[in-house]
């Protein structure tokens, strides 16, 4: 029995239950240890080491969500601002949810773990969410569901109903082209040159009508070329032009850490931007200033002008 195999996939499973990444570390942490203490009374014949880890990581995850409010994005929380000038005012009280880093994890754990989506899952009751990855997700039978919640058949398949409806109706971005695609790349490589530059004119081309930005934890976000456009230009008027840019991938979407220039030379990271692309236009770009989002992605705090590493 080797329980470290599955180390990578319940550490996804549980970020999609809880919305942060060091925080699912944990609970596959504390599964783990649970594993362990229970080892002698592992019956193989009653289910595979993988069908009992999860059963543990789900009551590990259901116990960690009582009582607990979820993880949302701005979008999820307020209505969309109509002014591009309103002050950034971050709200660090708020459980932001945070985004997965796809470095860390196997190319294989990665499926149906989209930013929208899991925020979609996030309005879900805990054992709903956990019902709809098992089943959806992960592909367990109802009966290993029901025999990992402790319920029956029917129950199950009743709340995989429910958990199905209500993230159909939350999730607004149906399908995200794939970031390996050679389209997607192509529309990232003219976003970060127009990024980069400064060009807001540009940028605003590769939108979609409706494009969405947000940017947890300032609960505040905006939708439409308009807006999209009005805000990005404050931005680069409050810290400049010149920037850098390192590109990576999370939740298995195309995404970029920002740099912006410093007086002295050299850039200092700003943003990390988790960008969604569909009929290849960005449609959502959701941008991350929490200092424990740059953490997990181990993200360089400055670098100089050739892109290499400073010290912070």
């Amino acid at each position: 029995m080797d329980p470290e195999r599955y180390r990578g996939e319940l550490v996804a499973y549980c970020y999609r239950m809880v919305g942060s990444f060091h925080e699912a570390e944990d609970l596959v942490q504390e599964t783990m240890l649970r594993a362990w203490k229970a080892r002698d009374r592992y019956d193989p014949t009653r289910a595979s080491v993988r069908t009992w880890l999860y059963r543990i990581a789900t009551n590990v995850c259901l116990s960690a969500l009582e009582g607990r409010a979820r993880r949302p994005l701005p979008s999820g929380l307020v209505a969309a601002g109509d002014d591009p000038g309103a002050p950034l005012t971050p709200a660090f009280d708020v459980p932001w949810l945070q985004p997965f880093p796809d470095a860390r994890s196997d190319l294989g754990v990665r499926a149906d773990i989209r930013l929208a989506l899991v925020a979609a899952m996030q309005i879900l009751p805990p054992r709903q969410r956990a019902v709809l990855v098992l089943r959806e997700v992960l592909e367990f039978s109802a009966a290993e569901v029901a025999a990992q919640l402790g319920t029956t058949v029917p129950a199950v398949n009743s709340a995989l109903q429910r958990a199905r409806a209500a993230v159909a109706e939350a999730n607004e971005v149906d399908e995200a082209d794939e970031p390996d695609d050679p389209k997607t790349r192509a529309v990232i490589e003219r976003y970060v040159r127009a990024f980069e530059a400064a060009d807001v004119p540009a940028l605003v081309r590769l939108l979609t009508e409706d494009a969405v930005l947000e940017m947890p934890p300032v609960p505040l976000w905006y939708r439409g070329r308009r807006d999209y456009g009005l805000f990005m230009r404050r931005v680069f008027t409050m810290r400049g032009t010149g920037w850098a840019t390192s590109r990576l991938t999370a939740n298995g979407q195309p995404a970029l850490a920002a740099y912006a220039p410093e007086p002295g030379g050299g850039h200092r990271l700003h943003s990390l931007q988790v960008l969604t692309v569909t009929g290849g236009r960005v449609a959502r770009n959701v941008t991350f200033s929490d200092p424990r989002v740059f953490k997990a992605f181990d993200l360089p705090g400055r670098i100089s002008s050739d892109g290499s590493r400073l010290a912070r």
